[in-house]
Order: structure tokens, then sequence, then C-alpha cells
């Protein structure tokens, strides 16, 4: 679970503390779908909540969801300040004839004990799997790699690298689908892509919050021929605006600033422009921002409030003074002409997910488009 940056606030020991693109998509998707992500209670392998939740469309008129860490089993299950849950699950979706469908996914082990969809492939981390892209038929899956701290730390956990997963020709049933891992970019650079991803061109556009002040975004890309070594054929948008082999944060240009480690950037082929929707960086923050640009890469629009979450506005139903909202991200494929996206709340209190289900799994929002031509440009 994640920061107001977007960073998830739990690890298994400790809750942290941590201050295709767009509607192209839409033309073959049913749009006539709000997403919704009903809890599953009473079987023994419930899905009971979770973060994060980027979508990515598949053929065949399929949605893959990707989660975070996720709340399994019968019942919610809180050990202290400890949920039972896995690092990340997976969900498909279908919406025909204007009906919502979702299954989710969650893998076990040998021994049948559930264990995380994307597992880790360095000693003592996990994943939290974040956004993702299609290239010809495979998906690909940005893996950002956590461990807890080795020091003394307030967030309890570190960030150590970024890899990709890629699934070939995926089809409707994930626990089926074979994945292969590959290296992006190594623990110590502090900046991972895996923010938001998008296919622009001939490339796979990855972004990358960079985890030092003033915590800008940053952009690197992939052209697509390169996918089969991602590691060696990756660049980095540089400060001169000019994209450079390898990956250098320190040297990279501020795509925007303040970041945010979690957010989506698609395009919209009616508006000609993409959009950017995310929460204010702003520390605990109620705000959901949608920026606008005209290449992924900027410049970007300051930023337009276009929704208060309930959850942290004094006075609504859905208030709680322990509550904290993230993982804002547009869901394109669901759209028509409107915008639809998606955040998660969760609670400081941890021991109250035991019993309040009302709080911890992705809330869909359905508005009129609110694009503002007008906002001011850095």
């Amino acid at each position: 679970m994640r920061s107001v940056t977007g960073l998830r606030r739990w690890a298994p020991a400790i809750l942290l503390l941590l201050c295709g693109c767009g509607s192209a998509w839409a033309a073959g998707a049913d749009s006539q779908c709000t997403p919704r992500f009903p809890l599953q209670t009473g079987v023994r392998n419930g899905w009971l909540g979770a973060d994060a939740a980027y979508s990515i469309p598949l053929p065949g008129g399929l949605d893959v969801w990707i989660f975070g860490d996720t709340l399994y089993g019968k019942r919610r299950v809180v050990d202290g300040n400890i949920p039972v849950m896995v690092h990340n699950t997976i969900g498909i979706s279908t919406c025909r004839e204007g009906k919502w469908r979702i299954r989710y996914f969650i893998r076990r082990d040998e021994q049948g004990h559930p264990v995380s969809f994307f597992a880790a492939q360095h000693p003592h981390t996990w994943y939290w799997a974040l956004d993702g892209f299609r290239s010809e038929n495979n998906l690909w899956v940005t893996l950002l790699c956590v461990r807890l701290s080795g020091q003394a730390s307030a967030l309890g956990f570190d960030t150590c690298g970024t890899d990709l997963a890629r699934i070939d020709s995926p089809g409707p049933n994930p626990l089926a689908w074979k994945i292969r891992y590959f290296p992006l970019v190594a623990d110590g650079a502090h900046a991972y892509p895996s923010a938001t991803a998008v296919v622009v061109g001939k490339y796979a556009e990855i972004f990358a919050l960079d985890e030092n002040d003033p915590r800008p975004l940053i952009a690197s890309r992939i052209p697509l021929s390169g996918l089969g070594d991602p590691q060696a054929n990756l660049e980095y948008l540089a400060r001169d605006g000019k994209w450079r082999k390898g990956f250098d944060p320190a040297s990279a240009k501020a795509v925007m600033s303040p970041g945010i480690s979690e957010l989506s950037i698609r395009y919209h082929l009616r508006l000609k422009e993409w959009i950017a929707v995310m929460f204010d960086p702003q520390a605990f923050s109620s705000h959901i921002l949608l920026r606008t640009a005209p290449s992924p890469t900027g410049p970007w629009s300051a930023g337009q409030m276009i929704y208060t979450v309930p959850e942290m506005t004094p006075g609504t139903p859905r208030y709680d003074k322990d509550n904290f909202c993230y993982a804002a991200k547009e869901h394109p494929e669901f759209e028509h002409g409107d915008l639809v996206f998606t955040y998660v709340c969760n609670t400081f209190a941890v021991p109250k997910l035991a019993t309040e289900t009302d709080i911890y799994f992705p809330r869909a929002v359905r508005m009129p488009m609110p694009v503002d031509r007008d906002a001011e440009k850095p």
C-alpha cells in the first residue's frame, strides 16, 4: 500500500508512511461500463481489496487489471498492524452489452499457499507491479523492486530497482500465463521507470519518479524493436531535450516537478492531447489533478483540480480522520467523451481494515471531461 506520492505504505512488518495508449484503445472497447471492484468474501480464494489498479486493454474485449498489495481469504485478517496479503494480483474484466464482470486471480505455490502473481527475482525483495503496455502479441508490466530497509528509517522500506515482466499472447486465464522477467534499472539509481508506461510510435516510454528532491518525474524509453534486451536498449530524456543511451537520473530532464510515483499518462485522439491523471503531489492531499500536454514528455500544464475524494472530506458519509487516498489513474477504454478514473483509500489505523470493508479497494469515478485548455504552463 502506498504513500501520498504513490508508493505503497505497507511492508510485511510495518505500516509505511512515505510522504497501446489512451483513447486510441477506446474505439475497440465497450465503453458502457463503469468499473467496479466488489470484494469476494467467504471463499478460500476470496479477493478482499487491493490498490494500484492500472488497466491495459487486451484483444477480445478483455482488460487486464494490475493490483497491488492484495488482501485475500474468507475474510480480512489483520495481525496487529500486519494485514494478511500478497504483494500483487491480477484481474480480468469484460464489459459486454453494458454488463461489467471481473474475475480476480491469486497464484498459489506448490503447497497451496497464496503468493504474489509476479515472483520476486532478487533475494529478500518483492515487487509492486504497476503499469504496462502491449507490443505485438505480448504484454509487458513494470515491476518496482522493494525491500525492507536495512537502516533505521521511518519508511521501513527501500526501492531497489525496476524489472519488466513479459507475457506472451496473454489469454483470459492469467494462471496459465508464462512470465519471463527482464532486468531494466539496477538498485542504486533512486529513480526507477515504473510510474506509468505508454507506447509512442516505435517506442515504449516509461516514466520514473526521481526520489531526490525536488522529486521530478523523468522519462525513459525502449525501442519496440529492442524489447528483446530492454536494459541494453534503454534511453533517457536528458536536460538538453535529447534522448541519451542508458539511464542517468542526475542528467535527466524534469518532465514534471514535483512528480509522483504513480499516475496515468494517456493520449486522447479526439482532443489531440495527452492527459495525466494523478493525485496532487502535496503530502496527504485529497485532490486529484488533471494535466495536459502536446507530448507525453511535456510541457505539462500546471494541473487542474478535478475531484476531491469524499473519504478525506469532513462532513461526507465516507470521511474518516484516519483515511488517506492515493493511486489515481485514468482508464480511457471505458470512456465515451467523458473521463473515467480510479483511486484507492487506505487507513492509518490498520486494524480497521478487518472490520471496515468500505475502504481499500479501487473506486471508479465517471465525470464530464474537464480539460482546461487555458491552464498555465510551468
